[in-house]
């Protein structure tokens, strides 16, 4: 199923529907349907990664509940690789469900039944974050590559679709890092990046300790190397170029 706004579609919003419940599913479309959008709608999980792969989402609506497995699922591993908003829709209101949600990387929920005036104003929220979030190639601060994803404009880390804390220090080096993706940083070429306020003397040290736990945190061993005598450096993936 799918109804498409009239409007250039090169610059149409693409919204897509993950429902199996075929009546709600059309009438999230009717609801959803104005110029400059294009809302498709598929009822399983294999259909909507098919859709994906064809044409990226700008929003998706994902239900909790679907015949070929759950949305959660769905969920961590869309959020492995994926960073379009994700709003999902849910018949549980427990906080623990709502939680295991958000933690998963949706960024809004709703239980059911709901107001499709709600529905409306949440999915503009989102797209308006999304608009906002990346305007301009130089405000496009998201990240990833194999099993990780970084959103640096949200402070948000992920690894293999779990989110991960890091201190404010933690956060600098990291993106200093893969902005520099195969290059050898020097010691205090990167003191001076990450302690740019401290009026005091930063003991080398300090970068030692905030790389160590940054490598920890992140399981990235393999991906932060120490170059002896010089730095560090972010390793690219295996394939990049």
């Amino acid at each position: 199923m799918q109804e498409t706004g009239k409007n250039d579609p090169a610059s149409e919003k693409v919204i897509l529907i993950v429902e199996d419940d075929n009546l709600l599913s059309a009438g999230l479309v009717r609801a959803l349907n104005e110029e400059g959008r294009k809302i498709e709608s598929c009822g399983n999980i294999r259909e909507a990664r098919r859709r994906i792969t064809q044409e990226q989402p700008d929003l998706m609506i994902l239900d909790i509940n679907l015949p070929d497995g759950s949305g959660y699922d769905f969920l961590t591993e869309l959020r492995k690789k994926q960073v379009f908003p994700i709003i999902l829709l849910t018949a549980n209101d427990m906080e623990t469900d709502i939680v295991t949600g958000l933690e998963a990387g949706a960024d809004d929920y709703i239980t059911k039944p709901f107001s499709l005036a709600v529905l409306r104003a949440r999915v503009n929220t989102q797209l308006r974050r999304k608009i906002k979030d990346n305007r301009g190639a130089e405000n496009t601060l998201v990240w990833k590559s194999g099993r990780y994803r970084f959103c640096f404009d949200r402070m948000e880390y992920y690894v293999d679709g779990k989110p991960v804390e890091l201190s404010k220090n933690e956060q600098k080096l990291l993106r200093i890092l893969v902005e520099n993706e195969g290059i050898t940083l020097s010691r205090g070429a990167l003191i001076d990046k990450i302690w740019t306020n401290e009026s005091e003397y930063v003991d080398e040290n300090a970068l030692s300790v905030t790389v160590k736990r940054l490598r920890d945190k992140l399981q990235a061993a393999d991906r932060i190397q120490t170059v002896y005598g010089v730095g560090y450096l972010w390793v690219k993936a295996n394939g990049q170029d």
